[in-house]
């Protein structure tokens, strides 16, 4: 599945602080580690991924400096602030409250969801 802005507005934003919660990385890291951690369930595109990252900035909740990425080239990292990890935990909270109550109504058995 494909990520764009009009499908996943708010989780995207929750997903992008979720991969900055341990480190900094450039927005290409990004992308691959959401794929990698969903096994490729979920491939966000960059026409999604950068206004994000620009609208977490604008917000405080992450911050960014110019570095050098593994393949040498000149990249963008971004990381996560105090502002953004508590927005984090408000968001993930949200989202398992709202998973839950979805899960209710569908008749999910939890071990079904792995």
């Amino acid at each position: 599945m494909t990520i764009d802005a009009t499908n996943l507005y708010g989780t995207l934003n929750m997903l992008l602080l979720q991969v900055l919660e341990h480190e900094e990385l450039h927005g290409l890291e990004i992308q691959r580690r959401i794929e990698q951690q969903t096994g490729d369930s979920l491939r966000i595109e960059e026409g999604a991924l950068y206004p994000a990252l620009r609208r977490l900035e604008g917000e405080g909740l992450v911050s960014s400096k110019w570095g050098v990425s593994e393949r040498r080239r000149r990249a963008r990292f971004y990381r996560i602030t105090a502002k953004g990890r508590k927005r984090l935990g408000r968001e993930r909270a949200k989202w398992l409250e709202y998973v839950r109550a979805v899960r209710s109504v569908l008749r999910v058995a939890p071990e079904e969801l792995t």
